[in-house]
């Protein structure tokens, strides 16, 4: 039996974007890491879970496709209340219709930002 050597620790990227290196450009990026396009499967895991899609507002949004959300919770049938802030990122800028104080939805487990009917894939930023 062979001696196995462990693994070293990997290092924690908090706040860091996976997926942003060596794409150019938006329009020619063909890549389905998070915060790409977003693939079939995706969607469909997201459309499957509906219970998983938390409401949020858009607080802000920015040229390089980072968008800052406020998430909402409903309190015991009353008025929304915030629950929290969360950060992502899309590679295209959400093509450039996202808008500070716009309701999106967000999906917990997926990465997927829904505006309307269009769909995002998102990476947390």
């Amino acid at each position: 039996m062979s001696h196995r050597e462990p693994h070293a620790a990997p290092e924690p990227r908090t706040g860091a974007v996976m997926g942003m290196r060596s794409c150019e450009s938006a329009a020619t990026c063909r890549s389905d890491r998070p915060g790409h396009g977003l693939h079939a499967m995706q969607e469909r895991l997201a459309v499957a879970t509906a219970t998983k899609w938390v409401d949020a507002i858009v607080v802000e949004v920015d040229e390089h496709g980072f968008a800052t959300l406020a998430e909402l919770g409903d309190v015991g049938g009353a008025a929304a209340a915030a629950l929290g802030v969360r950060r992502v990122w899309h590679h295209d800028a959400f093509e450039g219709g996202l808008a500070p104080g716009e309701p999106v939805a967000i999906h917990a487990l997926y990465g997927v930002l829904a505006r309307g009917r269009q769909r995002f894939s998102v990476a947390d930023a």
